[in-house]
């Protein structure tokens, strides 16, 4: 019997060790929830401006298309150079070339469309980290052969000490509302139990109650009103009701 016995034993030691299980356990929140969604915005004057401009040239040819256009494109960004304009702060943005044709229907000729040309346009997004100067910039790009413009958009480029501010004052709109839903319904406080963010930073236009028109020394140049921008932050935040 004890030889069987220790059969047995040196059997059971002899097999793999299973591996421990991991048990996780949750704890229901058994005290009534409150959640809030609060968004709260603070507004700073922008600090960078981003324009977008172009060239655009049409020729019979393709080739001569691209030529011309890129010739055109170089005389600008010299012009942006020679304005200040640092070069990692000059991107293009797209390059195009398409073929053109009159749909117009003139007597005599041949009907369905006729080919004119080709043309071709370069856009670049050219960022200015003085936003007085937009407009003589703005005056420089057209001068300078561009054809067309878009924007100015206004930003700030470091938009963290808004957002942080805007953080603050929403948690602590949260908590003004959770202990004034806690007393209405006679529990004695609220305990925060989640918090969940989404934030947009300084690239929000905002009307401004003053604004400044910029000239060049001699000539009024193009005005332009840079306004404010806001950084927001939305926080989804829930609190146990305690008595």
């Amino acid at each position: 019997m004890k030889s069987a016995l220790a059969l047995m034993a040196l059997a059971a030691s002899a097999l793999p060790v299973a591996a421990i299980a991991q048990t996780s356990v949750t704890i229901a929140e058994t005290a009534p929830v409150v959640t809030l969604n609060v968004t709260e915005s603070v507004e700073g004057a922008p600090n960078i401006a981003t324009v977008g401009t172009g060239v655009q040239s049409r020729a019979q040819t393709a080739q001569q298309a691209m030529q011309d256009n890129a010739a055109k494109t170089e005389k600008l960004i010299a012009a942006l150079a020679k304005a200040g304009i640092a070069k990692k702060d000059i991107q293009t943005s797209g390059i195009n070339l398409n073929a053109q044709y009159d749909y117009n229907q003139r007597e005599g000729e041949p009907t369905g469309p006729r080919f004119i040309g080709y043309e071709a346009s370069n856009q670049l997004s050219v960022k200015l980290r003085d936003v007085k100067k937009v407009g003589p910039l703005l005056d420089s790009m057209v001068a300078a052969g561009a054809t067309n413009i878009n924007g100015p958009s206004f930003t700030i480029e470091d938009p963290a000490p808004m957002i942080a501010q805007a953080r603050g004052t929403a948690l602590k709109s949260a908590k003004t509302q959770a202990d004034f839903y806690a007393q209405a319904a006679g529990f004695r406080t609220a305990r925060l139990i989640s918090i969940s963010e989404s934030n947009s930073g300084g690239n929000a236009p905002m009307p401004m109650m003053q604004s400044a028109r910029f000239k060049a020394d001699a000539a009024a140049s193009t005005p332009v009103e840079p306004g404010q921008v806001s950084a927001s932050v939305t926080l989804t935040v829930q609190y146990a009701l305690e008595r």
